[in-house]
């Protein structure tokens, strides 16, 4: 109770400094008041009264487990000195942008289930909207990224470390978020063109899809285009990306005799395969179920909460698992730790 009660002042204090501080420096008094100022509803589980607080504490856990797990890969990558590498460096960002997505969607949605309020304010629902994209975009760019590393690393070992200076780090990384951000951007200055006359999400969450939704009947177009470009731009370039990556790393195992060498690399790289792979499985499953009308919306919410959801929750754990060095850095803070008591 006290982690829900937490919860809820938590995000009532964030919605007043969106609502008091952000929107007047942007926007005349008319404006607000006519766009920003009401309610949405939002759809949520219709839960029997008996396990709201059973479904609460279990998505409480699984929260709390996800941000826990996260923050212990960034302290070990940030405190470690064995893992100040470009290829640890790079990973940095993907338990940061899994912290983003997971805490954009879950402890809203678990208010939500407690209070059977329902009801969001639309600057709240556009700040979640605009983070929801972000992590689906961070997720395929910060993947990539990491594809081309262990692509240099293996394929042009001599040549890494002069490849892969500071600068060249922090270029890909900033490479990777920025057009992520610039992307998802536009896609929301497009979006906030749109006069709102309706004030229901059909979801449990805001995304920009739903947003379009609160039109009244204006032509959408070219948001619509402008939204398959994004999305079509994103899958296809980090695709072409990891392919062209891991068929190089593939060939160079191939023609290496040293079975430690192929080992080691295949090792490396197997951990990225697997949040890939998850991810993109889990994507193109909530998109299957979209189209087809027959499947009840509860099942269909609780897939679309699934992908942000299930890969912050096992990426640590996989990354943990599969990463030599990780798992050896996780292991020496605990007998530090042990023989410091």
């Amino acid at each position: 109770m006290c982690l829900y009660f937490f919860l809820k002042k938590t995000l009532n204090v964030l919605k007043s400094c969106v609502l008091q501080v952000f929107l007047p420096l942007t926007m005349d008094n008319t404006v607000l008041n006519e766009t920003f100022s009401f309610e949405l509803k939002i759809a949520s589980y219709d839960i029997h009264t008996s396990a709201v607080y059973p479904v609460f504490i279990i998505g409480m856990l699984i929260y709390l487990i996800s941000v826990v797990s996260n923050l212990t890969i960034l302290l070990l990558i940030a405190t470690q000195k064995s893992l100040h590498k470009p290829m640890f460096y790079i990973l940095f960002s993907l338990p940061l942008n899994d912290l983003v997505g997971i805490t954009a969607v879950l402890p809203r949605v678990l208010v939500d289930i407690v209070t059977q309020e329902h009801a969001v304010y639309y600057p709240t629902c556009v700040i979640q909207a605009f983070l929801i994209h972000m992590f689906g975009g961070g997720t395929l760019f910060v993947l990539a990224a990491m594809s081309f590393d262990r692509y240099l690393a293996i394929c042009k070992p001599l040549r890494y470390h002069s490849i892969m200076t500071p600068l060249t780090v922090a270029g890909i990384i900033l490479l990777a978020w920025g057009t992520d951000f610039i992307l998802i951007l536009v896609l929301f200055l497009l979006q906030s063109r749109i006069r709102r006359c309706r004030n229901v999400i059909q979801n449990m969450y805001c995304s920009n899809f739903a947003l379009l939704g609160l039109s009244c009947g204006e032509d959408t177009t070219i948001n619509n285009i402008y939204g398959l470009f994004i999305t079509a731009f994103m899958h296809i370039v980090t695709l072409l990306i990891q392919l062209f990556s891991y068929i190089q790393i593939l060939l160079a195992c191939i023609l290496n005799r040293q079975s430690d060498a192929k080992s080691k690399a295949l090792n490396t790289c197997l951990a990225q395969l697997i949040v890939y792979l998850l991810f993109q499985f889990i994507t193109v499953f909530t998109i299957t179920t979209y189209r087809f009308s027959n499947v009840p919306s509860t099942t269909r919410m609780t897939i679309g909460m699934m992908t942000f959801v299930i890969s912050p929750f096992l990426n640590p754990f996989i990354y943990g698992m599969k990463t030599k060095d990780i798992r050896i850095s996780f292991l020496q803070v605990l007998r530090k730790r042990k023989l410091s008591t």
